[in-house]
């Protein structure tokens, strides 16, 4: 598995999202809290939350495909968010783990957390089509 921090869409940028560095095995995907991330006062927005999950599900597919991933197209089939608690105004973290990983489909499972690892934000599950570049 590699780390492919280079490979930080538009949207993670723009978010002040970063990669720092693998946790067990996958990229941690890290948000400093600012105002483009608020949603009601003092705390972090639903969206944001979404889509820092969905970027740390597809940067970890990303470094599970290793070589391979330059053979291949990743498409979001889908996305399931589970809310667990609100987020407030401290840096964020999220990772994903690649569930399972076939020939056309893969299964990706995020988490986001905030001060404690053991106590998530939110967690999603991602399925994404596998398609060789043409």
């Amino acid at each position: 598995m590699t780390l492919v921090s280079d490979r930080l869409p538009p949207y993670a940028r723009a978010m002040g999202m970063r990669i720092e560095g693998l946790l067990d095995g996958s990229p941690l995907l890290v948000m400093d809290f600012s105002d483009r991330a608020m949603g009601r006062p003092g705390f972090l927005h639903g969206g944001a939350i979404a889509g820092m999950l969905e970027i740390a599900a597809i940067m970890a597919l990303h470094a599970e495909l290793g070589e391979e991933d330059a053979r291949v197209r990743i498409k979001p089939v889908n996305i399931s968010v589970e809310y667990l608690r609100g987020g407030v105004t401290v840096e964020t973290f999220a990772r994903g783990q690649v569930i399972r990983a076939g020939r056309r489909i893969a299964n990706v499972r995020a988490e986001a957390w905030q001060a404690d690892r053991e106590k998530p934000l939110a967690s999603c599950w991602m399925n994404f089509l596998l398609k060789p570049k043409t």
